[in-house]
């Protein structure tokens, strides 16, 4: 399935979990020897809510949280025969989430991700910075190269670096090295922002873990708060990402960020996986 262009392989893992998630991950993710997307997702059974998503990028590692995936979870269990709710709940590495989903003729044509609260605190998201209370438009220097960012959590790790043109150059060139940089004890991911209007930003982002990708949900609520803190944007706005479209709202009166979008499926089959250690296949159902 894919959010704006933000493409994941997702599991029904209610009654059996893969074993080595993060091994799967970067075997399925491959574009070329596997199925190809920017990552896996294993859609779980929760003691906390209607279902639990866990999420792993391209190279394995696992993430807290992905609005477009969670979007697609959305969509996913609710085509799926597996509720019939179109209000649910959602547990995650980075706490529950809630989702709406948009329903015409029982086709699910948007959803809307309650993302919650954005965090500020560097310590918190983390970053290090000499800020207490926010990091906006700091200087920082990674590489021998300035930059003005703006941290922002929103259950993962973002540096909003605002820009334009928003090249090849800058983004496949410097993103690589912010990603990893000492600035970000748990490596970041990193928005490169183009303010059009007020109601209105482009986006490209390197995601952690896997690279640019064609959209980034919880980045786009990232470089919103980002905007608004900076005095570019006003609270609801329109994100183009390369993608599609995204739209953000982060509400002055309960502080929480809110993700719609589309999300769509692309295929759907069974992965025949070769466990090499015991000399057969080993079907992962997907």
């Amino acid at each position: 399935m894919h959010g704006a262009g933000n493409d994941y392989i997702y599991i029904n893992a209610l009654e059996h979990c893969p074993a080595d998630a993060e091994g799967l991950a970067r075997e399925i993710s491959n574009r070329h020897f596997g199925i190809g997307s920017d990552g896996l997702v294993l859609i779980l059974p929760s003691e906390r809510a209607d279902f639990r998503m866990r999420m792993f990028n391209a190279d394995g590692s696992e993430a807290e949280m992905c609005g477009n995936a969670s979007r697609c979870v959305g969509k996913f269990v609710y085509q799926s025969g597996l509720t019939d709710r179109t209000e649910l709940s959602l547990e995650t590495g980075a706490g529950i989430r809630h989702l709406s989903l948009d329903v015409k003729d029982g086709v699910v044509k948007s959803v809307k991700v309650d993302m919650g609260e954005p965090e500020l605190v560097p310590g918190r998201i983390p970053v290090n910075s000499t800020s207490e209370e926010a990091m906006v438009s700091e200087s920082a220097t990674v590489g021998g190269i300035n930059y003005q960012i703006t941290a922002v959590s929103m259950g993962n790790p973002h540096a909003v670096i605002f820009n334009n043109p928003l090249s090849d150059a800058l983004v496949l060139g410097h993103g690589p090295e912010l990603e990893v940089a000492p600035l970000f004890p748990n490596r970041t991911n990193v928005e490169f922002v183009q303010v059009i209007s007020r109601d209105h930003i482009k986006m490209r982002v390197w995601e952690r873990g896997s690279g640019e990708t064609l959209a980034c949900g919880t980045g786009a609520c990232a470089a919103v708060v980002a905007s608004v803190l900076n005095g570019l944007t006003d609270r609801k706005v329109n994100v183009s990402v390369p993608g599609g479209e995204l739209l953000v709202e982060w509400d002055e009166k309960d502080n929480h960020v809110y993700l719609s979008g589309p999300a769509e499926v692309i295929a759907c089959g069974v992965y025949y996986r070769q466990n090499l250690s015991a000399g057969n296949e080993e079907s992962e159902n997907q």
